[in-house]
């Protein structure tokens, strides 16, 4: 095997243990250590990496431990390392439910990269997401105000799109036309105006809004502020609407209060999508506010708010929730061909 055959297989296995990693809700750390090994060799010239393997320093290397080490070896061997394969023997099914919606699912439109508060480049999470079987997806990095999250600016957003362009151009060609779609995440104001201004939300293919502030306002200002997003012509998705947490690192959080017969409405009259948020710390909407959408005619989206590639796996759990509620594919937006879904966003 060449030097440069060898790293890039150490790279792709390394990456690979992220993936699974990820999606089996490991401790961050540990995703880390893999993902960051995998950056610190493709860095080099493959001929340094195979002298310091000779030499036995690859150690030496930031980010290089015992463990990534092993893997880095055996891929550079030319063999499927031992950890890679273990753990690709146990990773079974998320669930046995949910199959046939995820079956009819052709992107992800809700989801995040390094550029805000994801963990991986655009290019990568655009690479699995076609791995998984998407035709394309919506980048929807967070907008300015969540700060905590890195949210862009609007000059990082201008370059955001030109970097997408360009990305397009490659991965259209060595993905079967696969597409990114550029969008946002779009914070929705504690006066129901949203986080980013009417010029760069125009330019944009598909706009989540979110509510991440003020989650304790009480009903009648949280169903207003709510309402008026969604009647923003450029809102196409309400984003996990309520806000509520049930499990994982950043403990529990209650649903916000709001009329939710008001808010599906709202998504009705003004064609705006009622997100089925996947993350399993979320699955939101709840099973009963799902139920009561289904009912009241929305269409969804079935988003898995992926902040990591491993994550956009997660997507089957709201395709079981959405079946377990009886919600059909044609009322899901993006099991929608991408023309069909753009020219809906477009109206």
């Amino acid at each position: 095997m060449s030097d440069k055959a060898g790293v890039d297989a150490a790279v792709e296995a390394l990456r690979a243990i992220g993936y699974y990693l990820e999606r089996d809700r490991q401790p961050t750390h540990r995703v880390k250590a893999y993902r960051r090994a995998a950056d610190t060799i493709e860095a080099l010239p493959a001929a340094e990496v195979r002298a310091r393997r000779r030499a036995g320093t690859l150690t030496e290397l930031p980010g290089i431990g015992p463990k990534t080490e092993a893997v880095i070896l055996e891929a550079m061997d030319g063999a499927v390392p031992s950890y890679l394969t273990k753990l690709e023997g146990s990773a079974g099914a998320l669930t046995d439910e949910g199959t046939a919606m995820r079956a009819a699912l052709q992107a992800d439109l809700h989801l995040h990269s390094e550029w805000s508060d994801g963990g991986s480049p655009i290019e990568e999470m655009a690479r699995t997401a076609h791995r998984l079987g998407h035709k394309y997806m919506a980048l929807t990095d967070h907008s300015p105000r969540l700060t905590v999250a890195n949210g862009l600016s609007r000059e990082r957003r201008l370059q955001q799109l030109e970097v997408v362009a360009e990305l397009n151009k490659k991965l259209s060609k060595e993905l079967d036309g696969f597409t990114i779609l550029n969008g946002i995440e779009v914070d929705i104001l504690d006066d129901g105006s949203l986080d980013c201004d009417s010029e760069i939300l125009a330019r944009l293919d598909l706009v989540v809004a979110s509510v991440h502030s003020k989650l304790r306002m009480a009903s009648e200002p949280m169903t207003e502020r709510m309402v008026k997003a969604i009647a923003n012509p450029h809102v196409d998705v309400l984003g996990h609407c309520t806000g509520r947490l049930i499990t994982g690192g950043r403990g529990t959080r209650p649903e916000s209060d709001f009329d939710a017969e008001v808010v599906f409405e709202a998504c009705r009259q003004f064609g705006t999508a009622v997100e089925i948020n996947s993350r399993p710390e979320r699955l939101d909407p709840p099973k009963r506010l799902l139920a009561l959408a289904a009912e009241m005619d929305c269409v969804f989206s079935i988003d898995t708010d992926a902040h990591a590639p491993g994550q956009l796996d997660w997507q089957v759990y709201g395709c079981e929730r959405a079946e377990a509620c009886d919600i059909t594919p044609e009322r899901v937006i993006n099991t929608w061909d991408r023309d069909e879904l753009l020219a809906w966003t477009a109206q």
